[in-house]
This record gives C-alpha cells, structure tokens and sequence, in this order.
C-alpha cells in the first residue's frame, strides 16, 4: 500500500467517526429524527443525515458532507453546524495543507490558511 492509500485509509476513519460520535447525539427537538451516516468508501464521500420530523415538519437534511480526494485530501464539502470541523481535523494530526474548505470559492481558499484544492 503505497502512502496516499494509507493516509486516505487514516482519514476516512477519522472522518467516519467524526460523523459517527456527532450521529449519537439527539437534540431534546428532534427526538422523533435519526441521525444517519452515509458513507461511499468507493467514492470516499460521507456525509452524516437528519431526517424525521420536527412538530408537523419533515426534516432531510446533510449536516455534513466531507470527502477524500485521490491525492488524500479532505474536502469539506457542507458543514450546516456551529461546529469548526477544519479545527477538529487539525486536533486529530491532519495539516493544513490536508484541508480544503469546499464551500469556499477557489478565490476565497486562496486567503485561508488552508489547501486550495
């Protein structure tokens, strides 16, 4: 296994737990909703996903969307929570230059601490 395939090894199970521990937690609101973790390790895309309803409200929604690109990069592709997952990849040993924020315009990861792609 050469060393892109191992570190893409090394993150996705950081990222698969990532998503898996924020999976567990149930807000007090939302307690006829599931948290789902949706991960394509063909693809390397996971995504973790609310869905049930809230009073007379269906929710279906992505809290987070992360994916590992072929040149093992994460990509943080949606992050719909007050939750800095950049800053929880850095704690956990992933550079900053293993990080792309996705949601950002190229022009604008440009000026971040952060990969650009």
């Amino acid at each position: 296994m050469d060393n892109i395939a191992k570190k893409i090894k090394k993150y996705e199970k950081l990222v698969l737990n990532f998503l898996q521990e924020r999976a567990s937690i149930k807000a007090a609101n939302v307690k006829d909703c599931e948290n789902v973790v949706i991960s394509d390790k063909n693809t390397h895309n996971y995504q973790l996903l609310t869905m049930g309803w809230i009073a007379a409200r269906y929710v279906h929604s992505t809290s987070f969307h992360l994916s590992i690109a072929e040149n093992g990069k994460i990509w943080i592709r949606a992050n719909w929570t007050d939750i800095d997952v950049a800053e929880f990849l850095e704690e956990n040993g992933v550079p900053k230059t293993d990080i792309v924020l996705g949601f950002f315009p190229t022009y604008m990861r440009e000026m971040s601490d952060y990969a650009v792609a």
